[in-house]
Parts: C-alpha cells; sequence; structure tokens
C-alpha cells in the first residue's frame, strides 16, 4: 500500500457506548457468505490484559463468531503507541487479504485511524535525561508549572490541551527541548491519502448516548470493575499515571479506592465516559469521508450492514 493508494479495509467509528460491537458483528455476518471478516480492534484500552470489564472488552462467546485481532495484547504495565497500532494493523489488513478475508477495522481511539489515513511525523524519541528534568520541575511547581512552560513555548499545543493532561504536557516538552522545535510544528500538512470506507455512528440526540453510558457503566459496575480494579492495584507494580490506569473508568475506581469512598463512583465514571464521547465526536466531525450513521435511530445496524456490504464490493479482489 503506498501513500496515494486506499487502504483496502472496512473501518467502523464511533463513541464509547453507540454500538459498534454490535453493528461489527452483525456486517461480519452479512459478508460472511462471499468474504469472511475478521476484526481489527481500533480501541487504546483493550490492548491490555486482564482489563475486560471496564473496558468492554468483546465476550468470549462475540470473540469466537469472529476473529478479532489487537486485543490482549500487552500488560497494563506497558505502553502502547499509534505508531505501533499503524504499524499491527497495516500488517493485520496484509495478513487477512490474503487469507481471502475482508480486514473491518472497529472503534474509537480516533488518533489510531487519523494516524492510519494520514501517516505520523517522525519526532524525536523519549529522553530519560529530559524526561527526569521536567519530572523535578513537576515536583518543585507542580503540573501547572509544566502547563505554564508549554504554554511559553507552544501556544497551540498549550491551547489544544488539558491543564491536567500531564502525560501530553510532559511529552509535548520533552519534544521541544530535545528538538528545539513545539510539538506543534512537527505536525506538517500532510495530503490526506484515499482513505477506505468510514462508518460512523453518530447519535442525533446526546440524551440517548447519555443514557446509554449511564447504563453501560452501572453494568459494568455489576459485572465487577472495582474488583477488578482492586486486583490490577494488588499487583503492586502498577500506578495510577500509567496509561492503561489513565483509562477511563479505571482511573475514577482506583482514585474511588484509594480514598477509600465509592459513593460517588458512578457519577464521576458516568461524568468522565461522557467527556471521553464528547472528544471522540469531535475527532468524527473532523473527518469528511466519513459517512453516518444515526445509531440512535431504530435501523441503525441494517444501516451500517448496507453501507458495509457497498464497501465491500469496492475493494479491490
Amino acid at each position: 500500500m503506498d501513500s496515494a493508494s486506499p487502504l483496502p479495509c472496512i473501518c467502523l467509528a464511533g463513541p464509547t457506548a453507540s454500538g459498534k460491537t454490535a453493528a461489527s458483528l452483525a456486517i461480519a455476518e452479512a459478508l460472511q457468505a462471499s468474504r469472511p471478516v475478521e476484526i481489527v480492534s481500533v480501541d487504546s484500552a483493550l490492548v491490555y490484559r486482564g482489563m475486560d470489564i471496564g473496558t468492554a472488552k468483546p465476550s468470549a462467546a462475540e470473540q469466537a463468531l469472529v476473529p478479532h485481532h489487537l486485543l490482549d495484547l500487552i500488560d497494563p504495565l506497558q505502553s502502547y503507541s499509534a505508531a505501533r497500532f499503524v504499524a499491527d494493523a497495516t500488517r493485520l489488513i496484509g495478513e487477512i487479504r490474503a487469507r481471502g478475508h475482508t480486514p473491518l477495522l472497529v472503534g474509537g481511539t480516533m488518533l489510531y485511524f487519523k494516524a492510519l489515513f494520514e501517516g505520523l511525523d517522525e519526532m524525536p524519541a523519549a529522553d530519560p535525561t529530559v524526561r527526569a528534568e521536567l519530572d523535578a520541575l513537576a515536583q518543585r511547581g507542580g503540573l501547572a508549572a509544566l502547563y505554564a512552560e508549554l504554554a511559553r513555548v507552544d501556544p497551540p499545543t498549550a491551547a489544544r490541551l488539558k491543564p491536567a493532561d500531564s502525560q501530553r504536557i510532559q511529552r509535548a516538552l520533552e519534544v521541544y527541548r530535545i528538538s528545539g522545535k513545539p510539538l506543534s510544528a512537527w505536525h506538517s500538512d500532510k495530503p490526506v491519502r484515499a482513505t477506505p470506507a468510514l462508518i460512523s455512528l453518530e447519535p442525533q440526540d446526546r440524551a440517548w448516548l447519555h443514557q446509554r453510558i449511564a447504563q453501560r457503566f452501572m453494568q459494568m459496575l455489576d459485572m465487577g470493575l472495582v474488583d477488578e480494579v482492586k486486583g490490577l492495584m494488588a499487583r503492586g507494580d502498577l500506578n495510577p499515571d500509567l496509561p492503561s490506569m489513565r483509562c477511563v473508568g479505571y482511573r475514577q475506581t482506583w482514585e474511588a479506592l484509594e480514598a477509600g469512598d465509592l459513593s460517588a463512583l458512578a457519577e464521576r465514571g458516568i461524568a468522565a465516559t461522557r467527556q471521553l464521547a464528547k472528544r471522540q465526536i469531535t475527532w468524527l466531525r473532523s473527518m469528511p469521508q466519513r459517512q453516518v450513521v444515526a445509531c440512535d435511530a431504530a435501523d441503525a445496524t441494517s444501516r451500517a450492514v448496507h453501507l458495509a456490504v457497498a464497501a465491500a464490493r469496492d475493494l479491490p479482489p
């Protein structure tokens, strides 16, 4: 696949709780007779082993219906990047097509979709010395000191990031200190290569999605989310600043357990998930090639299947 060619796959995106799993299984069933589907997860949380409830990972029964990839790849102590996703997804698309099957990329990590469609800038690798300097600055002046420095040296990136996003603030400063160029300067304008069909599940009524988010978070609590996080904490080698433990639901549960007060967990977890969904929808709206399906419509699944079947016909043999 060169930079001018479409990626020979079908993509299904949407915010959390929009019905992506059900739609993906329906698409796989519809295409089974012509060209079997294999699902490639586009989700930065599903890569972690032992994190099943809070990530709404497809069940064993669902995974048995259709082959799934990029689930349970790494331990929560490790990290996974957009660059690694692009490499893994590109390899899998080729392997799946070599088997005569259709790759269906499904998820809600919009940065991964964007990186796959547009490519990534080659930024400096992490530097332990610079990271230690930034850690020391944070210890002296708190996260506010890091954010203030970022606002001084890279105003566009500071405006884009939340003041509490310690991981991305530190990385942006690290890039600046290593290269002398602000992170925003590395994001060069690149022509978007011809992208595959992108089916986007988006609600017409946000209240519908908010209700689904609340119901699903309460179901996660009933299924044992608190015990799942207790088990992760009991390992002793994880901490709340790791990317895995910063995932929505896990971070709020960890903080509630540390505080010894679970009374506000549901409220905080639901609010954080709603914020995640809002960010996901904003990302999707920046992708003009997407084909929108109203996920709160009664015929949402059938409409998604119809678009996927049409897209499958356009895939090269």
